[in-house]
């Protein structure tokens, strides 16, 4: 006996027509599905801002890391550390004027947190043009290629050179001397470890005890630099031995 299933000889266009009505039925998904999908959607929805492909933090937005560009985004406790610093730097200056050098997560972080703190972030990444007058693009090839209202005008700057190189912390260190207001300056510098006696040498900093983390996990060990003495914040300066 013929395994094949029999046909009935109907209208040619019987079983187009009973295929079609089998589509027309929605499809259904168990209520298990449903709630998976469900808590994605919202999760997606609470992290991702579909038109820009950004990660929601409140009222401001950090786009997506781009590690062609060695962007490696701090974590929160990181970005919100840095940021009350920041502020309260700010709360001894009459009129504060702050940059972010290579930077995002804490601009980010500041504009959350204290959104009253006017705020400069320079960036190579254009996609931060989003973020209008507050953003200048920056190369750290052409250190002193930037608008001259910026020259001398921060009472504060937090610097995160994209690489671990002298050449690139020797460059971000003229961006730095352009910047920096004549008179009252305050330097936060992030970076590895491994340019602490470069940092100490060029710009006069000292690691703090509190040690900077990144969402992504990295091999280097970072450290946060100061040429400012923070007292009990930021774990203190760490100790010479």
């Amino acid at each position: 006996m013929s395994s094949e299933k029999t046909i009935p000889n109907t209208h040619p266009h019987s079983l187009e027509e009973e295929e079609e009505e089998e589509d027309d039925d929605p499809p259904m998904l168990s209520s298990q599905a449903i709630e998976a999908l469900r808590e994605l959607l919202t999760e997606q929805n609470r992290t991702i801002d579909t038109d820009t492909g950004a990660t929601a933090v409140d009222d401001v937005a950090l786009l997506t890391e781009d590690w062609r560009m060695s962007q490696f985004w701090y974590d929160r406790e990181t970005a919100e550390t840095v940021a009350r610093e920041v502020h309260a730097l700010c709360s001894s200056i009459q009129s504060p004027s702050v940059a972010c050098l290579a930077c995002p997560t804490l601009y980010v972080y500041l504009k959350k947190l204290h959104p009253d703190i006017p705020v400069q972030l320079l960036e190579y990444d254009k996609r931060f043009e989003k973020y209008g007058s507050e953003f200048t693009f920056y190369d750290y090839n052409e250190p002193e290629e930037l608008p001259s209202k910026l020259k001398h005008a921060c009472q504060i700057v937090i610097a995160d050179p994209p690489y671990l190189s002298k050449e690139c912390l020797d460059k971000v260190a003229q961006t730095i001397s352009f910047l920096a207001h004549p008179e009252d300056f305050h330097l936060l510098l992030l970076t590895g470890e491994v340019q602490k006696d470069r940092a100490a040498e060029l710009l006069g900093l000292r690691p703090c005890q509190f040690r900077p983390q990144h969402s992504s996990k990295l091999g280097n060990e970072f450290r946060l630099f100061t040429n400012y003495d923070p007292g009990m914040r930021l774990g203190g300066w760490e100790q010479e031995q």
